[in-house]
């Protein structure tokens, strides 16, 4: 039966009061959800994006992406727009030429020819006041108020907490005169390429290495018969009987040495920085015969350490002082090497000594005290060697080296700066102590030169963070400096998925 006009038009009044009904309903989800997106903002994450390389390479500010012309390596450099003419933390739509940088694997320094654009800076997400609800850690990532500007956040690495007496030796981290050690997530974070031998340059024969032609970084010690070949030079080899040790010794006169540079800053620095010797060496190992022994020996001033793995069942450290070789630690191993490559690393670290054969780990702990490690000869080359006996191939062949707080601002300033060696700083009630992963490049606690600015007339001590200045903790990169779709494009819209990754703080655990 036809629908009368009366049945038509009510009809349409309920159909118009119901997308009404939806049109309202829809924007007071929108409004809800607005409410909750302002919320979960303002109370609990907060976007940031990093402006400068103050905690590179952990966290990187605007930068160039280069890869070594003649090794292939990849590395950061960091954007400074003041050589540019530009504005502070600008970032320019333009690509523009990168600055003089130097390969941290190979050494290869380099112009990079033509243009190429400014990559974004690090966006994270931090974890807004938690430090409310419970106590800040040594080595949280953290975003404070600056206290000389308060109206600027800034970030970076918490280091000291009230009450304690800091004092940064060497590099390192003295609370309390004790050496504190960095949780093992936070470590692997902050070790730094030295030399990676599965990058091998194109063209040696240019003199741009360190100022000279490519050579080998590994050499054989005398009388050693360690095969190195051209056309399989990522890989070293040893046939000899399993009573004969065999010394490859990595020559800092050809390849990068241990100063405590950084490939993200500027390389008119390097001559100046000091010498880091807290390093790591590791490899892959290949061994048929399973008969012999594989080592790695590592000095720390003037005394020498070394790690072996007895392929009959034995990890040893040992020391090695006035031609005499004192066993410090040993164990038998669970676990030889089997049909594929076995990783073996060999660590100085925080006054530790850390051995690892695939899942074994052997170690020795030095001391917490400055003089525990011996006297500090801060001015002379570690030492970084492989040795072994029987048959074998080692592959992957890497040095690296720690984070290393710098005690001064150089070239410009060589007086030791705050809380550093001779300059230790005692926190009192509610202050707090950062510093940059980039010691060379950050300006944190050692160096700010005025008092902190409070409310209503008060000032802060310098070089420290006030409680209240505490925003939150870096939790995550969720996007990382990314890539443009088209070589004029004002924005990076292609993120680089590979770096996105959580950001690792402190432990309640004293290593």
């Amino acid at each position: 039966m036809p629908a009368t006009e009366n049945e038509k038009v009510s009809y349409r009044t309920e159909l118009r009061a119901r997308r009404a009904a939806e049109v309202f309903h829809t924007f007071e989800w929108l409004i809800i959800a607005f409410v909750l997106v302002l919320f979960f903002r303002t109370f609990i994450l907060e976007p940031y994006r990093i402006p400068t390389g103050s905690m590179a390479d952990t966290l990187k500010g605007d930068h160039f992406r280069l890869r070594c012309l003649q090794c292939g390596y990849k590395y950061d450099f960091g954007f400074l727009p003041e050589l540019y003419a530009l504005a502070h933390n600008s970032n320019p739509k333009n690509a523009l030429a990168s600055a003089y940088s130097r390969c941290p694997s190979c050494g290869f320094y380099q112009q990079t020819s033509g243009t190429m654009p400014v990559v974004n800076g690090d966006r994270i997400l931090v974890l807004k006041y938690i430090y409310q609800f419970i106590e800040p850690k040594r080595w949280d990532v953290i975003v404070f108020k600056n206290p000389l500007e308060p109206s600027t956040n800034y970030i970076k690495r918490l280091v000291a907490l009230p009450g304690e007496i800091i004092e940064i030796i060497d590099g390192d981290i003295y609370i309390n005169e004790r050496i504190v050690r960095k949780p093992p997530k936070v470590q692997n974070e902050l070790w730094m390429p030295v030399y990676d031998n599965d990058y091998q340059p194109v063209r040696p024969n240019q003199t741009e290495f360190n100022g000279h032609a490519w050579q080998q970084p590994f050499k054989n010690d005398a009388n050693s018969n360690w095969t190195i070949q051209k056309n399989t030079s990522t890989i070293f080899r040893l046939d000899s009987p399993p009573n004969q040790i065999h010394t490859l010794v990595y020559d800092t006169s050809t390849g990068n040495n241990f100063r405590a540079t950084y490939a993200y800053s500027d390389t008119i620095r390097y001559d100046y920085l000091p010498f880091c010797s807290d390093l790591k060496l590791s490899f892959y190992i290949e061994s048929p015969k399973q008969i012999g022994s594989i080592g790695i020996a590592l000095t720390k001033y003037r005394t020498l350490y070394k790690a072996s793995v007895d392929f009959d069942g034995r990890m040893v450290i040992a020391k090695i002082s006035d031609n005499e070789e004192k066993i410090l630690t040993r164990k038998p191993v669970k676990q030889l090497i089997a049909n594929k490559p076995v990783q073996v690393s060999f660590t100085i670290v925080d006054h530790q000594l850390i051995l690892q054969f695939a899942d074994e780990k052997l170690t020795y702990d030095l001391g917490r005290s400055p003089e525990d490690a011996g006297d500090r000869y801060t001015n002379i080359q570690p030492q970084a060697k492989i040795f072994g006996s029987g048959k074998m191939a080692l592959s992957h062949v890497a040095v690296y080296r720690d984070v290393h707080y710098t005690n001064a601002q150089l070239p410009r300033n060589h007086k030791p700066s705050r809380a550093t060696e001779g300059q230790p700083l005692e926190l009192l009630e509610n202050e707090f102590f950062v510093l940059g992963d980039n010691s060379p490049d950050s300006q944190d606690g050692r160096l700010w030169s005025q008092p902190g600015i409070g409310n209503n007339g008060q000032f802060y001590r310098r070089g420290i963070v006030p409680r209240e200045y505490l925003v939150g903790k870096a939790l995550f990169v969720y996007w990382p400096g990314g890539f443009r779709a088209f070589h004029n494009s004002r924005f990076a819209v292609i993120p680089d998925v590979s770096q996105v990754r959580f950001i690792y703080g402190g432990s309640n655990k004293d290593r």
